[in-house]
């Protein structure tokens, strides 16, 4: 396992991109075996852990790597490259594991990263509205939580699962923290029945009067601007822009198969060549739209990481900059996924709809990933903040 030493100065990027390529390297020697077995990725989820990438974003104090943001994204990109769904779970992990520094307070989040450095958890589960709730109810045994949630990302390998419930008395709703360990925590592997993402370790979780410590109250999630703080808004800005590297790294890997398959067989069709036109310009259009959707989401991220360093001097307007940035991001993100995906298959030609070359996963891969929060949503957002000067909604991806 990669430790980082308390005392030692954080590694600088270079360093965690070096650990985050050899991990991806090895998640792609087995990336097509892997997703047709669609097993649970216990084993995919130790790799990253021993490579010390889940403790990622833990400040050095308190145990882990010190890396910020834009870092943790660029790590989500190389990983979902090689597997679009190990991505999503290393993505999700390190958005519900920051939950706490986002709407608990420094105090709270360093006790909480504290913990789950030195446990090496793996976070999973979900803060989006859904139905129906779950609800916080107490009782002379203390604050319990029960009900279902219908999906969330991770839970079938996770340690800890951040989820949103509803407080029963007050409506109030909060991001709380459970050990999956318990015995009222059931998950369920009904997620695996999907025709992409297959390894995200996704389903449903019953959960049975699952007890809440005081101190695994994360904070509040209401969407009553007096009470989120603009910084605690920046969760949402920064789930679209991990979304945003998960399509990201799906276009990049699969325009990096497609080159190695075309380069290797030389002729998707009958008296072609590698010098075709069609497939020379198809390579070159979806390469400048993953490049530029990469470009918008590095500057959605410089602004990320600057909101950020403002902490709770960030304005309600500042915030809401950053966000749209974001959503127009991760729009760019999903568009180009979607594009690579598809066209790439056009210039590989016929025989690489072989299932043994699985070029299949990198479309099924993005469809899915992007069905769970439509494109749609983040360009009305773009278009009436543009217009109307809108600030946009919170609302985060996982």
């Amino acid at each position: 396992m990669t430790v980082v030493d308390a005392a030692a100065e954080a590694p600088d990027r270079a360093w965690w991109l070096q650990i985050a390529g050899e991990a991806a390297d090895d998640l792609a020697t087995d990336a097509v075996v892997r997703d047709q077995a669609g097993k649970a990725p216990y084993d995919e989820i130790a790799r990253l852990r021993e490579a010390g990438l889940l403790a990622l974003l833990v400040p050095v104090e308190h145990g882990g790597g010190g890396a910020g943001w834009s870092t943790a994204c660029a790590v989500v990109r190389k990983i979902a490259a090689a597997d679009g769904a190990i991505g999503q779970v290393l993505g999700c992990h390190y958005l519900l594991s920051f939950s706490a520094r986002f709407f608990g307070g420094a105090d709270l989040a360093a006790r909480v990263e504290r913990e789950s450095a030195a446990g090496q958890w793996c976070w999973g589960g979900g803060l989006t509205p859904r139905e129906p709730r779950l609800t916080l109810t107490s009782s002379r045994n203390g604050r319990l939580v029960n009900g279902r949630q219908g999906y969330a990302t991770g839970v079938l390998v996770a340690d800890r699962l951040a989820v949103r419930v509803t407080h029963a008395d007050t409506g109030e709703p909060l991001a709380v923290l459970l050990d999956t360990a318990h015995p009222g925590v059931v998950c369920g592997g009904d997620g695996g029945d999907t025709f992409g993402q297959r390894l995200a370790a996704g389903g449903s979780v019953e959960f049975d009067a699952v007890p809440v410590e005081d101190d695994a109250v994360l904070g509040p999630l209401s969407w009553d601007e007096d009470t989120l703080s603009p910084f605690s808004g920046l969760a949402a800005p920064t789930g679209r822009l991990v979304s945003a590297q998960i399509c990201l790294g799906i276009a990049q890997g699969v325009l990096a198969e497609a080159r190695e398959y075309t380069r290797a067989v030389h002729a998707p069709w009958p008296h072609t060549s590698p010098r075709d036109p069609y497939a020379l310009t198809t390579y070159g259009e979806l390469t400048v739209a993953t490049f530029s959707a990469a470009a918008l989401a590095d500057q959605a991220l410089e602004a990320l990481d600057g909101g950020l360093a403002r902490g709770e001097e960030l304005t309600d307007d500042e915030c809401a900059e950053i966000t749209v940035l974001a959503a127009a991001a991760e729009a760019a993100a999903s568009r180009a996924a979607h594009d690579a995906a598809a066209r790439a298959l056009d210039v590989v030609g016929a025989r690489s709809a072989s299932s043994a070359y699985g070029f299949d996963r990198f479309w099924r891969n993005a469809r899915t990933h992007t069905l769970y929060d439509p494109v749609a949503h983040r360009l009305h957002e773009v278009g009436d903040y543009f217009l109307n000067g809108e600030h946009p909604p919170f609302t985060l991806p996982f």
